[in-house]
């Protein structure tokens, strides 16, 4: 029975899918799981890529989660097993090094590697890994791997990490040993979510407020079916040219300006430059905003918020593919929408929209219909409620 764990919902599907998990645990390794973890992905409702510019995000951790079925070795040896990818990897907590022909195995290898750093006792395990984040869309699927892994050691070990912590190391993770250099924004959201509530995260001081969504608001999240990776030079790129900003400017980060600050600096930065620093002030600014919009139930505030944050996407921060284009198009042609962004880093992935509640399903029909006839690729559409953040748990 369910003894630790109150945010799984035990409908048909999470039944089956522990089945699932369970079954391919008996064939890998033989006998049952000792014990599970589970984390979320998130969509971020406002603040693209200002994260590493310690601005201000509006993220909601997403029912979309990653599992992991574990039991604990005698040795130090961890096997594990993706049922998702069909990869597998293996390596003693002794000596853990960096992968050079697979990034899934550096996210896997990172995590206990530094936990191993902070002095943490770690033990080796068998364990099998599951997850309902889509991969490579936007919505943080190596985030929930991370904390849900990191999870699992915690466990395994007998120690507990503070939540803010746990997010902290692995981010080290994914920055040291998968070689992405992200923001805190992934982790925190996988670590410190709540049933049902948004999170407004200073990236500054890591301190969270929870947001209600008014409940005649859904979020829906639209995936264009085109796979974006973070690892390649655009996303470092733009980092660089945030910081290339920030330090012209003088101030220790892009969340330090104004935006008559920027006004009055532009003539020292170059025009790209100039471009990105003023979609990272203004889409930070928006996030309070669209915070008390959604909260109160501010539609028109919810429509010209994500419109302007869409628009910088495309003109000034240049993370804008043509599918996310095209299901721009499909999302605010559809019944229903009060609002659509980009979602994560962007170069393709996923979308959000915010949607009157009662027309939920008319949006979704729409959306589907109109971006499969413009792509000939039927979309992803999901509405999501707000989720808690990694824990253990036992069936």
């Amino acid at each position: 029975m369910l003894s630790t764990l109150q945010s799984v919902e035990w409908t048909v599907d999470s039944r089956a899918r522990a089945r699932r998990i369970t079954e391919q645990f008996r064939q890998e390794f033989g006998g049952e799981p000792a014990l599970w973890a589970r984390a979320p992905g998130r969509v971020d409702l406002m603040g693209s890529h200002t994260d590493y510019n310690l601005g201000f995000v509006l993220t909601l951790p997403i029912s979309k989660d990653t599992w992991i079925a574990a039991r604990p070795r005698e040795d130090d040896l961890v096997r594990m097993r993706s049922m998702n990818l069909s990869a597998a990897d293996e390596f003693h907590l002794g000596q853990i090094d960096r992968a050079d022909d697979a990034k899934w195995r550096n996210y896997i290898r990172g995590v206990p590697a530094i936990l191993r750093q902070e002095g943490l006792a770690l033990k080796g395990c068998d364990a099998i890994v599951h997850s309902t984040v889509p991969l490579e869309s936007g919505l943080s699927s190596s985030a929930a791997l991370e904390c849900a892994l990191a999870t699992v050691f915690e466990a395994l070990g007998g120690w507990r990490l503070l939540p803010q912590r746990k997010a902290q190391l692995c981010q080290r993770a994914e920055n040291e040993f998968a070689g992405v250099n992200c923001g805190i924004l992934d982790q925190y959201s996988a670590c410190l979510g709540l049933d049902g509530c948004a999170l407004l995260l200073d990236c500054r001081n890591l301190s969270t407020r929870t947001v209600h969504i008014a409940e005649n608001i859904h979020v829906v999240i639209c995936n264009t079916m085109s796979r974006r990776r973070l690892s390649g030079g655009e996303y470092a790129q733009r980092r660089a040219e945030c910081e290339q900003g920030a330090a012209i400017l003088g101030v220790k980060a892009l969340r330090d300006l104004a935006p008559g600050d920027l006004a009055a600096g532009r003539h020292q930065l170059s025009d790209t430059v100039a471009r990105r620093c003023e979609f990272i002030v203004a889409e930070s600014a928006r996030v309070e905003l669209l915070a008390q919009a959604l909260s109160g139930d501010d539609r028109k505030a919810v429509a010209a918020l994500c419109a302007g944050s869409f628009a910088g996407a495309k003109d000034l921060y240049e993370i804008v593919s043509p599918a996310m284009e095209t299901m721009m198009a499909c999302m605010l042609g559809a019944p229903g929408v009060l609002g659509a962004r980009q979602a994560g880093a962007g170069f393709g992935g996923c979308m959000v929209a915010l949607v009157d509640a009662a027309q939920t399903s008319a949006f979704r029909a729409s959306v589907i219909d109109s971006y499969s006839r413009s792509t000939q690729k039927a979309p992803e559409i999901w509405p999501v409620t707000g989720a808690r953040g990694a824990e253990a748990f036992h069936l």
